[in-house]
Parts: structure tokens; C-alpha cells; sequence
């Protein structure tokens, strides 16, 4: 893995984005990501579909990619839904060196919001049923709203406060965070450990146990039996 070699594709995209978006047009936003720096990812954006700039963090999309590592691959043509209520079509292209190391993305957003409300309007004219439900995806230059966001879908899907899940359900919720690259932001842990309300020992207990696919040994400590950090423990 060359890091001159990925700063090199790196810095040749950044006079790119400014072309791509201004072809699209004002619906569109195109943005260069350095995997390498995911609370920071943004390098180099244009556009302001989804209201980040320059040192902003990657969405769930760039996380679960993050997670995947060099067995990531292009993410074209989805549609997510802001929180705030836009609709977005989407194509996320994986940046790789010489070597296959994923290291960046290049990802362009169109805002759809307007195609999609005149769709949802001739749909009803004409008798046809809604589409399916688009999945809301946090946008934003702080990677902790990003991650509160993941852990709080996460637990809705699960319809129980985290004290109610039993000890399968929550290896559960912390596999499924690690797939979807939570953990690979500094602090993360420490951040999912307040979310949840349990202390930092208990949250690296339950991602070593959920890492390892055990079903059995000792169960993880709450928040009110332990609230101290093993020695060593990531950030």
C-alpha cells in the first residue's frame, strides 16, 4: 500500500468534482471521501444536497463500506431519504490503489425530492399503489450524529430499550453495528456506551463477544455493575 500513491488519486479528483457538478446541475453534489480519515472523510465536495463541506463525515453508506474493506464495492443508483425530507439517487464508487487497498470513495447525490413528489402524484391519479418505504440516511459534517443516528435505528428495530434485550438480542445490536462500520470511528465505543446508558467495560465486553461469535461464557457486566474501562481498551 502506497500512501503517495492514494494521495495522488486523491488530489487528481478534487479539481474533478467541480466539473461533474457543474454538468448536473444545482439538484446534483459530488464528493471525494479519504477512507483514512473517516470522522473527517470529506476532502472534497461541491454542491450542497446533503449540507456538508470540507472536513465533514461519511454517511451510513461510507461506514458500511468502511466495514467491508477491500471487499467493498460500487454502490449504484440507491435512494435514501435525508432527515430533514429530501430524496436522494446515489452511486458511491470505491477508490482502490495499485494494490486493491480501498481507501476513498467518490459518491454523486442527486436531489430527487421534486421528481419523486410529481411520481407520488401521477401514482395516485392513476390508481397505483405507494412505493416502498425509502430508508432515511443521516448526512452531516459530525460523525457523532451519524453514529446516534445508526444506534438509534438499530434499537427501533428492535422495538425494546436496551435494558429489555436479552443477552442474544444485544450480541445482536452490537454485531450489526460493527457490520456497519460503527466501530471503525475513533471513540465510537465510548459514544455507543452513552447512547445505550451502559458503561465503556460493558460495550468493548459486548463487541469482543459479538467479534468472536460466542454464545456462551460469562455475560457481559451492565452499566450499574461495572463502569470502568479494561487497560488497552481501542479508541
Amino acid at each position: 500500500m502506497s500512501t503517495r500513491e492514494q494521495d495522488a488519486i486523491i488530489a487528481a479528483l478534487i479539481p474533478v468534482v467541480d466539473g461533474i457538478a457543474a454538468t448536473l446541475g444545482s439538484f446534483c453534489e459530488v464528493v471525494v471521501h479519504d477512507f483514512r480519515r473517516p470522522e473527517k472523510s470529506v476532502v472534497a465536495i461541491a454542491g450542497s444536497v446533503t449540507g456538508r463541506s470540507v472536513g465533514g463525515a461519511m454517511s451510513e453508506i461510507g461506514m458500511g463500506l468502511l466495514a467491508r474493506g477491500d471487499d467493498a464495492d460500487n454502490e449504484l443508483n440507491y435512494i435514501t431519504r435525508t432527515r430533514t425530507g429530501k430524496m436522494i439517487k446515489s452511486s458511491t464508487m470505491v477508490l482502490r490503489d495499485s494494490t486493491g487497498t480501498v481507501f476513498g470513495a467518490l459518491c454523486i447525490n442527486l436531489d430527487i425530492t421534486a421528481i419523486g413528489q410529481a411520481g407520488a402524484l401521477i401514482g395516485e391519479l392513476a390508481g397505483v399503489a405507494d412505493p416502498a418505504a425509502v430508508p432515511t440516511t443521516t448526512f452531516g459534517n459530525d460523525i457523532d450524529s451519524v453514529v446516534d443516528a445508526i444506534v438509534d435505528a438499530h434499537q427501533l428495530r428492535q422495538r425494546k430499550p436496551w435494558a429489555e434485550l436479552d443477552r442474544d438480542q444485544r450480541l445482536h445490536l452490537f454485531r450489526s453495528l460493527d457490520q456497519r462500520g460503527v466501530f471503525a470511528v475513533r471513540r465510537a465505543v465510548e459514544q455507543v456506551a452513552a447512547r445505550l446508558g451502559i458503561s465503556r467495560a460493558s460495550a468493548y465486553n459486548y463487541l469482543a463477544q459479538a467479534r468472536a461469535g460466542s454464545t456462551a461464557g460469562s455475560t457481559a457486566p451492565d452499566a450499574e455493575s461495572d463502569t470502568t474501562s479494561p487497560d488497552g481498551a481501542p479508541t
